[in-house]
């Protein structure tokens, strides 16, 4: 028997990346051609996150709740489940995530809108990178065009743009209601990483700027409110 720090990360994979490249284009024919309305439900979302309007911002969250629980059934649940036996759990807590959201956008009517640039910039660029540049990313390299992958029909671009709009919270909300999607963003960096898909860089790079941003953005204003207050 070998012993365990023998052991890479590939030994714990139960798939691999043709089997995960064939999943994800079987999804996208069985859904298509809904994949533009994702996209445009993607810049939807941005212009609501970048005009910062109360109104707008509250139901963007609601319907980022509604995309979570239906990328969690019908991606996690309905296909990845079948391969990899972790997706039955983030099938909950994209569950959770949903409700979470709703109830944020719906019953505490959580404002989106933000004064911190640092905040906007970051939530600006991480939809954009889930809605324009993540489709093109995942079909770069050895996938095919037909494995790409979008903004409200996979989970990993709904992760980045969802952080991208919990980016303009306030910090302990944000962080709340990001748990799931920095979670996610980890675990399937990791999962790309280890199967030698570059676009591994997205997930984990997207996880690492909100948290980054929250951490800066909390720390100027402290700074700011200690300077008001010293005058």
């Amino acid at each position: 028997m070998s012993e365990w720090w023998t052991y890479r990360p590939s030994d714990f994979l139960l798939f691999s990346p043709r089997v995960y490249e064939r999943l994800i284009e079987a999804h996208n024919a069985a859904l298509w051609p809904f994949q533009p309305v994702g996209v445009l439900l993607g810049l939807i979302l941005l212009v609501a996150v970048w005009r910062g309007r109360d109104g707008e911002a509250r139901l963007a969250l609601a319907g980022l709740g509604v995309i979570a629980a239906w990328v969690g059934w019908s991606f996690l649940g309905q296909r990845y489940a079948a391969i990899n036996w972790a997706a039955g759990y983030a099938e909950v807590g994209f569950a959770v995530e949903a409700v979470a959201l709703v109830a944020a956008g719906v019953v505490l009517r959580a404002p989106l809108a933000t004064s911190n640039a640092l905040r906007r910039a970051t939530a600006i660029l991480l939809i954009a990178v889930a809605v324009v540049a993540y489709p093109l990313l995942s079909s770069l390299g050895d996938r095919s065009l037909a494995s790409a992958e979008t903004f409200a029909f996979m989970p990993e671009p709904t992760a980045i743009a969802t952080l991208g709009a919990l980016a303009t919270l306030r910090r302990r909300l944000a962080l709340a209601l990001g748990l799931v999607p920095l979670a996610w963003c980890l675990y399937a960096g990791m999962t790309l990483w280890t199967l030698g898909d570059a676009v591994a860089a997205a997930p984990l790079g997207a996880a690492a700027l909100f948290l980054a941003t929250l951490a800066l953005g909390g720390r100027s204003r402290q700074v700011s409110g200690e300077r008001l207050r010293s005058r």
